[in-house]
């Protein structure tokens, strides 16, 4: 896992720090659209529901508080897992 150098800070995409900044002022909880699955959460995104999106849709996002520090992308999976395949040896009996 790379690292973030502390004195850089977290990297926050500037588009989302302004609609959230839009939203908290206008006092509306609509969902804010991204494509930035690196951005950090910051403390001031929580309350807000940001739509993530995953390669196919947006995923709604609730930002809380223990979701602070981590990134939008691990809130919005890319892949889904359909199970592993059949044991092929043991239907045939």
């Amino acid at each position: 896992m790379s690292r973030r150098a502390v004195w850089k800070g977290p990297f926050v995409d500037v588009h989302l720090l302004k609609a959230a900044e839009a939203v908290l002022s206008s006092g509306k909880n609509i969902v804010i659209k991204t494509w930035s699955r690196r951005s950090t959460i910051l403390p001031n995104f929580v309350g807000l529901t940001f739509g993530v999106y995953n390669g196919r849709k947006f995923i709604p996002v609730l930002v809380t508080e223990r979701m602070v520090g981590k990134k939008f992308g691990e809130f919005s999976p890319t892949r889904t897992f359909n199970g592993h395949s059949a044991n092929k040896k043991a239907s045939r009996v």
